[in-house]
């Protein structure tokens, strides 16, 4: 193997309804929200990278009400010594961590929406990280 996590956390937790009015409208539209996936990284020490991974609500109109919704979980990794495959490391980052972890990251978005009055919130179980990265590659 070329790495292994070293650490898991959640990084950011931001879950906010400002006013009871945006909390019927997205009881009321949910179906007009999109979740959204990010994926950033940055070295932390020479061979330990902390990769983020985000999982957030957004309007797909901008003329919606705008709840914030947004976990951010970081996983650290530790590559081996003498790792320098570029195009490995980049996979790893888009693929392999966030594959592994979004179950957590699912499940925390899941509890938080569950817990604040939303039952039929739905969150793919699945995501295809590998599809995602080949199609961001062509």
């Amino acid at each position: 193997m070329n790495y292994k996590i070293i650490a898991k956390y959640i990084k950011t937790l931001n879950f906010d309804i400002s006013k009871p009015e945006k909390f019927f409208s997205l009881t009321k539209d949910i179906s007009n929200y999109k979740f959204k996936i990010d994926i950033k990284s940055n070295r932390f020490k020479e061979n330990i990278i902390e990769i983020q991974t985000t999982l957030a609500l957004e309007p797909k109109d901008n003329n919606l009400e705008k709840i914030i919704a947004l976990v951010t979980f970081s996983t650290l990794i530790e590559l081996d010594k003498n790792f320098t495959d570029k195009k490995k490391l980049e996979e790893i980052i888009l693929v392999e961590i966030p594959t592994e972890i979004y179950p957590e990251l699912r499940k925390v978005f899941v509890f938080i929406f569950e817990n604040s009055g939303f039952k039929e919130i739905k969150i793919d179980p699945n995501v295809d990280f590998k599809k995602l990265y080949l199609s961001r590659q062509n």
